[in-house]
């Protein structure tokens, strides 16, 4: 694997096991790995927070009252109990200020979901800012967490109008898909659940949930699992390495499909090093343990098929926003309920079915 100048320089500083773990994952079958040179500041971690980051909100009372509550986070782990109280009681105020105005800007038709969702967040951040008194943090971590849901709820209804690029023409055979998709996965090791947002990767979301729908999935063994990096499957029984349609005899490729933060659309078939992007972090890093990765080979970007990995976040080893698959491979979703049966997982163990529990509507064509 040849590095950037500008990769050669951070990674010389980084310390020997992660170096050594480099190598140990070159010897993938199907790669997943190749690094962007970032620099790790406070990146976010949590799949939940960066999946509502990634939405294509343009409703800004929103997403205020979002990073509001985030943003109590360096507070909550300095225990400045009278400084989230603060935060708190100005988020109440800020919702109060704001409240009619985020109602207004949804339709007639989802107006009375959107009112439904911002009251039930005005009581859960109510119960907050008292729980914020009593300083209890598992407390507040369970309530912060509920408002967020419902926030993130409230921020996809808003974001459900109108899909927000046009996907190049050149693609129009393959399945699309326009929004979210939550699977579930049952493995020999417990359930998985994942969100798949279609938002940041249609191309790549819409071939894996399709081949979830056709059952593809179902059965197949883990291939490679690398310590503290990947854990992949996907790949069929038989001389093909790829999902071929029935009726073909060609494997359906996916092009590498990546979305910067800040783009109308996003990249395809193009690394961040191609374009000299060394300091930039994908809409849809890989940045949490249960990123899930599509995987190319060695010799293009565009003959992904329908291997895929699971990124086995190690802060050690793999700092987020300091590791060599951003930019070199597409993420398409995170698990967010599961991680435990995820860190359990090897090439003994095996996916025994896998299932789209909501958003198939959202698959173009339906499969």
């Amino acid at each position: 694997m040849v590095a950037a100048t500008e990769q050669a320089a951070v990674l010389s500083a980084l310390i020997p096991q992660l170096l050594a773990a480099m190598l140990a994952v070159t010897v993938l079958l199907t790669p997943c790995t190749s690094w962007a040179a970032l620099p790790p500041g406070n990146a976010v971690t949590d799949p939940e927070a960066i999946l509502r980051d990634a939405l294509p909100l343009q409703q800004s009372d929103l997403r205020d009252l979002q990073h509001r509550l985030e943003g109590t986070s360096d507070d909550l782990r300095a225990r400045r109990w009278s400084s989230i109280k603060s935060s708190c009681d100005r988020t109440e105020k800020r919702l109060a200020l704001s409240g009619t105005a985020i109602v207004d800007s949804f339709d007639g038709e989802k107006r009375p979901q959107a009112e439904a969702l911002l009251s039930q967040f005005g009581s859960q951040l109510e119960e907050l800012c008292v729980i914020s008194t009593s300083k209890d943090r598992e407390a507040f971590l369970a309530q912060r967490r509920a408002a967020l849901s419902s926030l993130g709820s409230l921020e996809a209804l808003w974001v459900e109008e109108e899909f927000p690029f046009a996907i190049p023409a050149e693609f129009d055979e393959l399945p699309r898909l326009l929004g979210r998709a939550t699977v579930k996965f049952n493995t020999t090791q417990g359930e998985l659940t994942a969100v798949i947002d279609g938002y940041s990767a249609p191309l790549t979301g819409g071939a894996f949930v399709d081949l979830v729908q056709r059952g593809f999935y179902d059965g197949l063994p883990f291939t490679r699992a690398e310590d503290f990096y990947v854990l992949q499957t996907g790949d069929p029984e038989g001389d093909a390495k790829g999902y071929v349609k029935p009726g073909s005899k060609e494997e359906r490729h996916v092009p590498l499909e990546i979305l910067v933060p800040g783009d109308d659309s996003p990249i395809y078939n193009m690394t961040f090093e191609d374009l000299g992007l060394f300091k930039t972090t994908p809409t849809l890093p890989f940045a949490t343990l249960g990123t899930l990765g599509w995987a190319h080979s060695d010799e293009a970007l565009d003959d992904g098929s329908s291997q895929f990995f699971f990124f086995l976040y190690e802060a050690e080893l793999t700092p987020a926003g300091l590791n060599l698959v951003d930019g070199r491979y597409a993420a398409f979703g995170y698990v967010v309920d599961g991680s435990k049966a995820l860190k359990e997982m090897g090439v003994d163990d095996r996916i025994v079915s896998a299932k789209v529990v909501s958003g198939a509507e959202n698959l173009y064509p339906h499969a």
